[in-house]
């Protein structure tokens, strides 16, 4: 099991939440409809909630082994020439979650830093909504760089043979 399962588990409750909160707006958008209220800037708020939730999923779903990967290639390659494969896709793909978390935290600090209000009817400032980004970026990045360090000592954080096994 991986060191930093804890905050992967956690981000996964978080993103959880963050779709139950998205479940909520929806279904009272649904029943303003029925019953003839409205609520300004709930349109809004589910956005928000819908991007926390899957920008705070992409860590425990890769920690879990949730996310595609193409293993046809990399299957039929040996022993030398797959691990070589694998360490250069994990360092290709630090280098890019890497680039989205810094841009991603840069964003929300500068809506912090300039007082950035959404353009919605809800007036909510940039900065909080951003903040889901932001975590599920670095964290995703964080568990990129585990994966290269746990390859490098010779070890992985899942077993990729079931997944090997459908590609043959």
């Amino acid at each position: 099991m991986s060191p930093l399962a804890p905050l992967y588990r956690a981000c996964g409750w978080l993103a959880g939440l963050f779709m139950i909160a998205l479940l909520a707006t929806i279904l009272v958008s649904i029943a303003g409809r029925q019953f003839g209220f409205y609520l300004s800037g709930l349109d809004a708020y589910s956005g928000y909630c819908m991007a926390a939730s899957s920008f705070l999923a992409l860590a425990y779903a890769f920690a879990h082994g949730d996310h595609i990967r193409v293993t046809l290639v990399i299957s039929r390659l040996g022993l030398k020439a797959r691990r070589g494969a694998e360490l250069f896709s994990v360092a290709m793909a630090i280098l890019a979650s890497g680039a989205f978390a810094f841009y991603s935290v840069k964003m929300a600090w500068w809506s912090y830093k300039f007082h950035d209000i959404s353009s919605a009817n809800d007036a909510t400032p940039q900065w909080i909504p951003q903040l889901g980004m932001a975590i599920g970026t670095v964290v995703f990045c964080i568990a990129f760089i585990e994966e290269l360090v746990l390859l490098l000592r010779g070890k992985q954080i899942r077993d990729d043979t079931d997944e090997i096994a459908r590609t043959e």
